[in-house]
């Protein structure tokens, strides 16, 4: 395989535990995630990572692909990366397993990075269109350089407007990444670096050990799912917008 999707999927979750097996009209988050992955064009085939039996026996008895991976990870680009190693693919992508809406178009975009031979990890960001959530430590910020790769990731306002005459595009992180698959093992050995265990964002330990992103641009946010209040609004969404 070129282009592998990966979904890693926990039954735990401090906010919304069993997160991947809740019903949206019909279906579970999980299947929903998993099918919409698949109708990206360049994506050969999508799995989906798992520590928990249920979730497990779930995606078995809906006739997806799915690896049980260790229980010991610590996030979910290392249990991404345990099942990396078993297959023989180049390149891989983590897929949210929140985000039952994901366009498609987005995965390929993830996938078409790695044609520059000089991109090993890659990233979308979108537009911050809401100023209300610029300042939300919720919303992680991101800068980038001229050529595209990330300059930094943050929780905090970046970059900051000290000079209002400066017209500035706010960007956000979505988190979805690509990695040559060498690349993501060799991620999964770095040990936690200060800037992560200060921001808490994963990202900024590969960075930090000298590693560059490259960043996409993506027209909006897909729908995601982040607590159980959000079910709600995403079947009123998806009302609005006569989805099944």
């Amino acid at each position: 395989m070129k282009y592998l999707g990966v979904i890693p999927a926990r039954y735990q979750s401090t906010r919304f535990p069993g997160k991947p097996l809740v019903d949206i009209a019909g279906k579970s988050m999980i299947d929903r995630v998993y099918h919409q992955a698949l109708k990206s064009t360049l994506l050969d085939d999508v799995v989906v990572a798992t520590d928990d039996e249920m979730i497990y026996n779930h995606c078995m008895n809906a006739k997806m692909w799915v690896i049980l991976t260790s229980t010991e990870h610590r996030s979910g680009t290392d249990r991404v990366a345990e099942v990396a190693r078993q297959l023989d693919v180049e390149f891989v992508i983590n897929i949210q397993g929140d985000e039952p809406f994901i366009p498609p178009e987005y995965i390929d975009l993830l996938c078409r990075q790695f044609e520059k031979d000089d991109v090993s990890i890659a990233t979308l960001i979108t537009p911050l269109s809401d100023p209300n959530t610029f300042h939300s430590p919720h919303i992680v910020k991101v800068v980038r350089r001229n050529d595209g790769r990330a300059l930094y990731f943050s929780r905090a306002a970046i970059p900051y407007p000290r000079n209002p005459d400066i017209k500035a595009i706010w960007y956000r992180h979505l988190g979805v990444y690509g990695f040559r698959k060498e690349v993501l093992i060799q991620l999964s050995n770095l040990e936690p670096g200060t800037l992560e265990r200060f921001e808490m964002l994963e990202q900024l330990r590969w960075m930090e050990a000298g590693y560059d992103l490259m960043t996409a641009v993506v027209d909006n946010a897909p729908m995601g799912i982040d607590v159980p209040e959000d079910i709600e609004h995403v079947l009123e969404w998806m009302r609005q917008n006569q989805m099944s």
